[in-house]
């Protein structure tokens, strides 16, 4: 039954895709919409004089660059999906994967960039920001009146949350889950070991998170809220499609085992069918 199911698998693509063109579709939008909101001034809060002594560390260069994001969080969850999809040829699992996976990102990039907008808050360099000579100057109420390059002023008001973090947990956490449902880590048989691969991808995370405060772009406030925004859509897109990995079915997507019932009723309406095609054989012969 498995190898039939496996084989309507692989022929199903197609139909996989139309049957989910609609959430493709919202995903476009979704990833339009992310850059979109890099357009739109941030919200200036008041930076007084006295608030200045958090917010003098120096500028320094980011030890994960922006470009190293989707590498890790995108790119490699991804070629493991791929790789597992060659070894069981799930349509199902490898499509459900990538559009979990792409929401995630998606609709974490989203709500961290438009709450940076909304909630403005200073980066911890934001003096050097502000004032690249090192001269500050405030206005009457005692409000900072920068001097430095505009672009740069921007990006000191989105300190929270954390962006490099938040998207590091929505693609890591969502592997790390689907990890943990593949190689059935919560089957209750105290295989330790199996822990250590789904908490790999966490601390990978862990780990860019750190060096965002080590770099003095983020406050630790930041970078928490943006572990807990990722973890909690990567958990929700995950849950989409995928049962909890504790649970008995977590190895497979929804689809497989609705796939599976389905051919289960087929062979057992077959099965149910051939006792009354043969009595109807019987009383069809003519007697002796």
């Amino acid at each position: 039954m498995r190898s039939q199911i496996n084989s309507n698998m692989m022929s199903s693509g197609v139909m996989v895709a139309r049957t989910y063109i609609y959430d493709w579709l919202i995903l476009m939008v979704i990833v339009v919409i992310g850059p979109l909101l890099h357009l739109i001034h941030p919200f200036y809060r008041f930076v007084g004089k006295d608030m200045m002594t958090n917010l003098k560390y120096p500028l320094k260069s980011n030890t994960v660059p922006f470009w190293a994001v989707p590498m890790y969080s995108l790119l490699l969850p991804m070629g493991i999906f791929v790789v597992l999809y060659l070894r069981r040829r799930d349509i199902y699992d490898l499509h459900h994967a990538l559009l979990g996976l792409l929401y995630s990102a998606s609709v974490t990039a989203v709500i961290t960039n438009a709450i940076k907008l909304a909630v403005g808050r200073p980066r911890p360099d934001f003096f050097w920001r502000c004032f690249p000579d090192g001269k500050d100057v405030y206005d009457q109420l005692g409000n900072v009146i920068c001097h430095g390059k505009r672009s740069v002023i921007d990006e000191g008001h989105k300190s929270f949350p954390s962006g490099h973090t938040s998207w590091s947990f929505a693609g890591l956490a969502f592997l790390s889950l689907y990890l943990a449902g593949k190689i059935k880590a919560f089957d209750r048989k105290g295989h330790v070991a199996k822990l250590c691969i789904i908490f790999l991808p966490l601390l990978v995370a862990s780990l860019v998170g750190i060096s965002r405060v080590d770099d003095y772009r983020h406050h630790w406030q930041d970078v928490f809220a943006g572990g807990l925004l990722g973890i909690t859509v990567a958990g929700l897109c995950y849950l989409q499609f995928f049962p909890p990995p504790y649970h008995t079915q977590g190895w497979r997507p929804y689809a497989y085992f609705e796939e599976l019932e389905l051919c289960r009723n087929a062979q057992a309406t077959n099965v149910a069918d051939v006792p009354d095609a043969q009595a109807t054989e019987t009383q069809s012969e003519p007697s002796g």
